[in-house]
């Protein structure tokens, strides 16, 4: 539990920097591991379909929409 002495505060394990110290005073709260800091991992290739047919969609609605004033 990330508990810094000198600020008398609790921090969340993503609140402390990844060196494991406080954000406030810099003191050492705790040591980071591998469970608060999780190596970044890429978005998957569905959401990247699922934005493109979702700009795809409404490129096609504002183009209905604009063709609707004519």
């Amino acid at each position: 539990m990330p508990w810094c002495e000198p600020c008398d505060r609790f921090w969340n394990p993503g609140s402390v920097t990844e060196a494991g110290e406080c954000p406030t005073c810099g003191a050492a709260v705790e040591a980071p591991s591998e469970v608060d800091f999780p190596a970044r991992q890429k978005v998957p290739w569905h959401f990247w379909v699922a934005i493109t047919a979702a700009g795809a969609y409404l490129a096609w609605r504002a183009i209905q929409g604009i063709a609707l004033l004519f």
